[in-house]
């Protein structure tokens, strides 16, 4: 555990001279139940420059409950350092009070009573609302989108993410970058990205074929007399997280070389604040800021990070935003000869029932979900735990996903994709349609049954648990590990790859795997194309129904050690 006085040395927030974050007024103000939308609201406007960040909404056009992770682990350079600081080590650490709106909005502690007590999250009707103000008292602001925004939900599929573009655009972002948008198949991607009013930036992102840039890398603003250069980087690993054969002319990737020379281009240019709208993920942001001097600001997204202070790499400051619409992030700066002498931040939470929805993106995202909404609203069963996916390691989303894998598909053991997108479901309630497909909705469900060896099962693993352990930033690929239905195991995530996993054991007889036996395999969400198998939403559906209620007991079966 990172002591405060080192962190404190690591961010920009501890200096008085150089700015000041929201979190500690807005800590008071909970504390004494002044929770309205003025004092969410309540900023004083500073320098020339505002920032408006948001990221990683995955669809969500409504109001939520999403638990924060419980393991969030960081490796090497990173381990110990936020975001990798959890539930009361996290309130501690940013002097949070347990039981306050903001413990219950950046940690999993007591999640399921504090959700009780201060209800849903996020709502685009309601981040307009917070948009709008901002906008009112800074004209100029930059409204910026991390990506993540077309896809996740019921009428992302079923509209082909037309549903989001409606509402988005009607934010007026100024900028955005991407990763699973680019799920929606390349020729949905460039019919949608034609359209748009904003640029859809990718700094990293070729046309294979020609090796030329197939996206604009950035866009230079002028804005209170200030250049800023807005430079976009995807998420570099779509290729290997998701299927090449959706987008096969185009390579990702860091980039690392091709960034500086952007900052180098736009510094050219006249930029006096340089931005970088990142799908990176935290600790690949971090590194980029060590590597590549120059950048201003990272805007980072991907890893779903929400952090109440800003943090600092040299003179480059990191920005972590959330997910799901649960905050918007204001960044106010000043900009005085090509240097920030100061700033001002919030991480703005979006309480559903404190701020009130913007009536004209209210009107217009009960217009996207009007031809739909029986469907949603359909309850196919009910739950006794609570519903939840974010976490290193296994979620009773997941869990309850495999578990239906392994009784649909009769197999010995069920895999489930480690994502970190789907909101989550409060125990003692309904499962409608749309709380299964916030957990499922992707261009590529089939639900594929195999066989394969003990020893094929921890190459997999393996391989996926180096994506996530890697001590070095640049080679984490992946999001969140692989979870495992049927099966047990141990992983130390300080050995190398192809050492971690050790004691993996078939849950229903207590045997060990044996490397040379061959298992029954049941999973979802394969890359590889041509995929067989029923829509992983029909087969929990059907298992749901059948059952009737169902209760996630909590998963033992997976122990952590070297962290």
């Amino acid at each position: 555990m990172i002591s405060r006085r080192d962190f404190l040395q690591a961010t920009v927030a501890t200096s008085a001279i150089w700015g000041a974050s929201g979190i500690g007024n807005w800590a008071r103000l909970a504390a004494q139940q002044a929770l309205t939308q003025n004092t969410l609201l309540d900023f004083d406007s500073y320098g020339n420059v505002t920032l408006i960040h948001i990221t990683d909404i995955h669809g969500q056009l409504v109001p939520t409950w999403f638990r924060e992770p419980e393991i969030n682990i960081g490796v090497g350079a990173d381990a110990g350092l936020p975001p990798h600081v959890t539930g009361a080590d996290f309130l501690k650490l940013f002097n949070l009070k347990p039981g306050s709106p903001e413990a219950y909005a950046l940690t999993y502690e007591d999640f399921t009573a504090l959700a009780r007590t201060y209800g849903k999250m996020g709502g685009i009707d309601r981040m307009a609302t917070v948009i709008k103000a901002i906008r009112a008292a800074r004209p100029e602001a930059l409204l910026l989108d991390g990506g993540d925004t077309w896809h996740g939900s019921y009428t992302v599929l079923k509209t082909a993410g037309q549903d989001m573009v409606n509402v988005m655009n009607a934010l007026k972002p100024d900028a955005m970058t991407s990763h699973w948008e680019f799920t929606l198949g390349i020729d949905r991607v460039t019919e949608i990205v034609k359209a748009l009013p904003f640029p859809f930036l990718g700094a990293n992102i070729y046309d294979n074929e020609w090796d030329e840039p197939a996206y604009d890398p950035y866009k230079i603003f002028e804005r209170g007399g200030v250049k800023i250069a807005v430079i976009g980087q995807a998420f570099p690993y779509l290729p290997i997280a998701n299927p090449k054969w959706m987008f096969p002319k185009l390579s990702f990737g860091v980039r690392e070389d091709r960034m500086a020379a952007m900052v180098a281009e736009v510094k050219g240019k006249g930029a006096d604040l340089v931005v970088l709208l990142s799908h990176n993920g935290f600790d690949v942001d971090r590194k980029m800021a060590a590597q590549v001097p120059g950048i201003d600001v990272i805007l980072t997204g991907h890893t779903h990070d929400a952090l109440p202070e800003p943090i600092q790499v040299g003179k480059t400051m990191l920005i972590a935003s959330g997910s799901n619409g649960k905050f918007v992030t204001r960044l106010d700066l000043d900009v005085q000869g090509k240097e920030i002498k100061g700033f001002r931040h919030r991480l703005i939470p979006i309480f559903a029932d404190v701020i009130t929805p913007d009536a004209e993106v209210s009107g217009l995202i009960a217009t996207q979900r009007a031809p739909f909404e029986a469907d949603l609203k359909e309850v196919i069963g009910h739950t006794g735990s609570l519903l939840y996916r974010r976490g290193n390691f296994n979620g009773t989303w997941d869990d309850l996903i495999c578990t239906a894998l392994i009784e649909d598909r009769e197999a010995d053991i069920a895999l489930s994709p480690g994502f970190r997108w789907g909101p989550s479901v409060l125990p003692d309630q309904p499962i409608t349609r749309e709380d299964l497909f916030n957990a499922t909705a992707m261009s590529y469900p089939n639900a594929y049954r195999s066989e394969m060896t003990g020893a094929a099962l921890k190459a997999i693993l393996e391989d996926v648990a180096d994506n996530l352990f890697n001590p070095d930033p640049y080679y984490q690929q992946g999001g969140d590990m692989v979870r495992v239905g049927g099966m047990g195991y141990h992983i130390d995530i300080s050995k190398p790859q192809g050492a971690r996993l050790t004691n993996m054991m078939l849950l229903k007889t207590g045997e060990a795997i044996d490397p040379a036996k061959t298992y029954v395999v049941a999973g979802w969400a394969s890359v590889n194309e041509g995929t067989e198998g029923p829509a992983i939403w029909d087969l929990v559906e059907g298992w749901v129904k059948r059952k009737g209620s169902v209760t996630i007991d909590p998963n033992t079966s997976v122990v952590v050690t070297g962290t």
